[in-house]
């Protein structure tokens, strides 16, 4: 899992060069695209393993509590989601998309809340169809039923 564009696989390691030093890159694909991450000290909050089908389980209980109280300025509001899902955790992602369903209910969400909900979104959409092996149409069902999103159109 790339902490910004999701589930994607490894395909292969490479050294580059980049303004005279070298280091190793994961060559990560994901979707249509190749993302090059570092092998760095920080590899561990860019990249990570997809949950599993019993990681999901507790994720799943996530998304079922309250989640965090958002402020209502929008500058805080972006800079604590930022914060909050900087580490690139099936968690994180769970703790956002909660706290702004649960924000939302109360006020209209802005340009920026709803792009970062959809990027959590896709990305925990991704794994949660990764992990139960079913089509996203199917992950997505259950998860707008579990957090209380009624379907598109509905």
């Amino acid at each position: 899992m790339h902490w910004t564009y999701g589930l994607g696989k490894v395909v292969r390691l490479e050294n580059r060069h980049l303004l005279g030093h070298r280091t190793l890159y994961y060559a990560v694909q994901v979707r249509d695209m190749t993302v090059w991450v570092p092998a760095d000290d920080q590899l561990e909050t860019r990249l990570r393993k997809p949950s599993s089908k019993g990681q999901l389980r507790k994720l799943r209980a996530l998304l079922s509590r309250s989640g965090v109280t958002l402020p209502q300025d929008r500058h805080e509001r972006k800079t604590l989601l930022i914060e909050m899902l900087k580490d690139g955790r099936a968690e994180s992602l769970c703790r956002a998309i909660r706290s702004l369903v649960v924000f939302s209910r109360g006020h209209p969400l802005n340009d920026n809340d709803q792009a970062l909900l959809r990027r959590a979104q896709t990305a925990l959409l991704a794994e949660w169809a990764n992990a139960l092996s079913v089509e996203p149409a199917q992950a997505e069902a259950q998860l707008r039923r579990l957090i209380g999103i009624p379907p598109p159109g509905g």
